[in-house]
């Protein structure tokens, strides 16, 4: 497991008040924040959940040439 950055432990804080806001910050507008946003309506722990998983796997300079 690697060490979480700065911007991750604030997107980790962001993310048990408002789950589809820290998706949104670390992909940006994708796949996974309308999954987030879905799962956020459906009930608050699943969204939670889902964004906590975002923030520990996505990796931005695997995507940056896409």
């Amino acid at each position: 497991m690697s060490a979480s950055s700065a911007s991750d432990v604030f997107a980790y804080i962001v993310a048990i008040f408002l789950p589809p806001l820290a998706v949104f910050l670390k992909t940006g507008c994708s796949a996974d924040f309308l999954i987030n946003i879905c799962l956020s309506i459906l009930g608050w722990i699943p969204g939670v959940i889902h964004a906590w998983y975002v923030i520990a796997k996505y990796d931005p300079a695997a995507y940056r040439y896409r």
